[in-house]
């Protein structure tokens, strides 16, 4: 299943259009991109439960997501 727009903006909200290519072409379903975002927002939590650290494209998405961030900060 390919990821839409409607999708990335129900996870993550409105976003620009150059982060909204970069999550497409990860090729990621809508599910990798939620837990992917769980895992910004909430890693400690998750690591507590006992979840294993975020692989494949879900590690990739946080990477993705992280280094924007960055971005804002710097501004």
């Amino acid at each position: 299943m390919t990821i839409t727009a409607k999708d990335v903006v129900s996870v993550l909200g409105p976003v620009d259009e150059t982060l909204m290519a970069d999550i497409a072409a990860i090729s990621a379903t809508p599910k990798e991109l939620a837990e992917a975002w769980a895992w910004v927002n909430s890693d400690e939590a998750l690591i507590s439960e006992g979840r294993t650290l975020p692989s494949g494209k879900v590690a990739e998405l946080v990477e993705l997501l992280c280094a924007g961030e960055d971005d804002e900060f710097e501004r």
